[in-house]
């Protein structure tokens, strides 16, 4: 869509939401591939100011899952008064009639990604105090038979070879060693896991976590694997002891077993196959030039040795 018919969109909706209200100003926000947000202000006749965010599943997305701007604000209608730090849901618009897809339109918070904290480990800590609070957050079941599950995405996963492994980060022997134990035990009932708990999904604001964002890859599952990917990530930005301290913290708020933690780890560690040079980038993009494609690819082979090591104890 051009600017000009985003702005039009924008005031209409603003009218819907605020019958006599004023759009005075709309930005767009980094939101992806999987999604478009466009954040806006508005005047209202009482002459208070509100800001607020229409966000748009992308083309994959909805051709993945017609129903994903719906499941978003779903989910963030079950995590709100859950203690779990989200924006606020406003609304879902399913009409067509003023944007041509599905959106939804959530509060503003006032924050941003931190990828340099001054304390990697204090920040760790408080990140793992928000997906402890997530894994433990009821879902309804009409929520719970929507959400996508995740075992299986691991049997599809795990199903069928990629075309094209990639052999630099050890895909093939990852992949034989998950086959062969898949499916390894899971927890009844699963939880509600945020799906891409990372930095670039975690808003600060003055030191401290403000919101956690980009519910579209939620799904009910492990718990252990969301620790998993996090853990990844945690490593590959902020180091050792910061992946340490998030762990422990998380196990702490969330004393669950984590014995198939090694496993886990293991399916994370695909995440990144063939797409690594990407990563880097994402994390340069934002200001962290020291994280490069050979730091990541360190980070990941010593993530994976550890895994394979753990299993190999047992």
């Amino acid at each position: 869509m051009s600017d000009t018919q985003i702005e039009t969109g924008l005031e209409a909706l603003g009218q819907r939401l605020f019958p006599g209200s004023t759009l005075l100003r709309n930005w767009p926000l980094r939101g992806g591939i999987s999604a478009h947000m466009t954040a806006f202000e508005l005047l209202l006749p009482d002459g208070k100011a509100v800001k607020l965010i229409r966000r748009q599943p992308g083309a994959r997305s909805l051709a993945a899952n017609p129903g994903a701007a719906a499941d978003e604000f779903e989910i963030l209608q079950i995590l709100a008064g859950s203690g779990v730090k989200t924006p606020a849901p406003v609304l879902l618009d399913e009409s067509k009639s003023i944007f041509p897809a599905p959106y939804l339109v959530i509060g503003y918070i006032d924050g941003s990604p931190e990828y340099a904290p001054a304390d990697p480990t204090a920040y760790a800590r408080e990140a793992a105090g928000q997906l402890a609070k997530i894994h433990s957050v009821t879902v309804t079941d009409k929520a719970r038979s929507r959400l996508p599950d995740q075992r299986q995405r691991m049997d599809r996963l795990l199903g069928s070879q990629p075309p094209s492994p990639d052999l630099s980060l050890d895909e093939p022997r990852i992949r034989a060693q998950l086959t062969g134990m898949w499916p390894w035990r899971e927890p009844e009932p699963p939880v509600l896991l945020h799906g891409d708990f990372w930095p670039g999904n975690l808003l600060w604001r003055d030191g401290s976590l403000a919101a956690v964002i980009d519910w579209e890859n939620a799904k009910m599952g492990d718990p252990v694997s969301d620790l998993a990917v996090s853990r990844l990530d945690m490593l590959m930005g902020f180091g050792v002891e910061a992946m340490a301290a998030f762990t422990e913290r998380y196990q702490t708020l969330n004393p669950i077993s984590l014995a198939s933690l090694p496993c886990w780890d293991l399916a994370a560690a695909l995440g990144p196959a063939n797409q690594i040079s990407e990563w880097a980038a994402i994390w340069s993009a934002f200001g962290r030039s020291d994280i490069t494609e050979g730091t990541m690819r360190d980070c990941h082979r010593w993530f994976v040795e550890r895994a394979f090591e753990a299993l190999n104890q047992r």
